[in-house]
């Protein structure tokens, strides 16, 4: 089992950057899968990035792509969430979540059903 805490969000103005943390518990962080989700007010949970275990295989959704960029350390049992050139639209609540990934795989997952573990979120606001 893995419990996850998120930091990093805030209030900022569009156009500014964040970056997100997600630390993980636990000594096999390096076998876990990591994605990030964000929920607006009103809107079903979406999306946002995700990572293999060894951190060799990221994926983007269309809507931040060029714009976030995703990536782990796996000695520092972290996975983080570089957030460039911020969007109102971006507001939400940032939640990470991790799955065991199979032996021998290096692959990422993209929908929520797919992962087990969540953290409690993190407020992003962007202000135009």
């Amino acid at each position: 089992q893995v419990q996850l805490v998120e930091s990093g969000g805030g209030l900022v103005q569009a156009g500014d950057s964040l970056r997100l943390s997600c630390a993980a518990s636990g000594r096999t962080f390096s076998t876990y899968a990591m994605g990030w989700f964000r929920q607006a007010p009103g809107k079903e949970r979406e999306f946002v990035a995700a990572i293999s275990q060894s951190g060799g295989n990221i994926y983007h959704a269309d809507s931040v792509k060029g714009r976030f960029t995703i990536s782990r350390d796996n000695a520092q049992n972290t996975v983080y969430l570089q957030m460039n050139s911020l969007k109102p639209e971006d507001t939400a609540v940032y939640y990470c979540a991790a799955r065991l990934a199979y032996s021998g795989s290096d692959t990422y997952y993209t929908t929520g059903a797919a992962y087990a573990y969540w953290g409690q979120g993190t407020q992003v606001t962007v202000s135009s």
